[in-house]
């Protein structure tokens, strides 16, 4: 059970996941689409917490600057331990700045950060496939690669219960 700030992806760019999803799917790779609760969202996780006071995480996150929408360029395929697959953005000074000041934020309040956000250890990424067995990896990549490269914009951010997928809007970006 995590708490994650994430940027969320505008409409086009949350459809060509999403159909990227369905397509990895249909090849017999599972996804976020039908991974745990069903309810994931294409996103980038900016911090993770393990324990946290929900009002306090919201008011510390609701209190940072509004930083505007985040670019992305995805243009490569990466994997973590475990099997877990996920599109590679290039990212800019900013976004590191960013995500170093929403961490700060959220630890204020007592809250657990997930030691993956710790800045400097942070990769930033977003997660196409939980669990890709190693023989599954080239029909993986094959389709991935039909998708990149992707300009993205992450144009609203949210608060996430990844047990539940429950959704909590921030009204910026930070």
């Amino acid at each position: 059970m995590a708490l994650a700030m994430c940027w969320l992806l505008d409409r086009r760019s949350e459809r060509i996941l999403r159909n990227l999803w369905d397509r990895l799917e249909d090849l017999g790779v599972p996804t976020l689409r039908s991974h745990t609760h069903g309810r994931h969202v294409p996103h980038v996780s900016f911090a993770v917490l393990r324990d946290w006071q929900h009002d306090e995480v919201m008011k510390a996150v609701d209190a940072l600057p509004d930083g505007g929408p985040v670019s992305l360029y995805f243009d490569a395929l990466g994997t973590f331990r475990r099997g877990r697959a996920w599109l590679v953005p290039a990212v800019s000074a900013d976004v590191l700045e960013r995500q170093q000041r929403t961490v700060a934020a959220v630890t204020t309040t007592g809250a657990d950060l997930h030691r993956h956000y710790e800045p400097g250890r942070w990769v930033p990424h977003c997660t196409l496939a939980p669990r890709v067995p190693l023989v599954a990896l080239p029909l993986l990549a094959a389709a991935v690669y039909d998708v990149l490269p992707l300009d993205a914009t992450a144009d609203h951010a949210a608060v996430i219960d990844s047990s539940t997928g429950q959704l909590w809007p921030l009204r910026h970006i930070p």
